[in-house]
């Protein structure tokens, strides 16, 4: 897989398989919060940070809050990019903005917004501070991307 930081977007190649979609052909909704977590983790990942170097520590990344907007249904055999970044860190909340186009960028099939928040693996409570792992990678991003907001 090809997987690379643009500017502002980092992009993650899909390819709809035969499993992610209905009897219809069409991609089944679940399948799109999937690839979302995927292209999330890969980023982390060229930024320098395994997912479970994250787990180690002790921490999860949990999803509170979520929304997704379907502009195009996709179809099986094809192929588009889903495109990821960071939009804002608000204190521990990591915002997160997605775009599924064509591969040509013609096509819109969904945008979503994802709101995460590191959590205590062992308390199950919501950490007051990013682990320091985590905020030096994210640091790296911000550096290299004007438009992330931090407040």
């Amino acid at each position: 897989m090809n997987k690379k930081q643009t500017t502002n977007w980092f992009e993650y190649p899909i390819k709809v398989q035969p499993h992610h979609t209905d009897y219809a052909g069409v991609v089944w909704h679940g399948n799109y919060i999937t690839w979302l977590e995927e292209a999330r983790i890969e980023h982390l990942r060229y930024l320098g940070m395994e997912y479970t170097d994250l787990v180690a520590l002790g921490c999860d990344l949990a999803v509170i809050e979520l929304s997704l907007k379907y502009h195009k249904p996709i179809y099986l055999g094809m192929s588009a990019l889903l495109k990821a970044r960071l939009a804002a860190i608000e204190k521990v909340r990591l915002n997160w903005d997605y775009r599924l186009e064509s591969l040509d960028g013609n096509e819109l099939y969904l945008t979503a917004q994802v709101t995460l928040v590191p959590v205590d693996r062992e308390k199950g409570k919501i950490m007051r501070r990013l682990p320091t792992l985590l905020q030096e990678v994210l640091e790296k991003l911000i550096l290299s991307d004007g438009d992330i907001k931090q407040e």
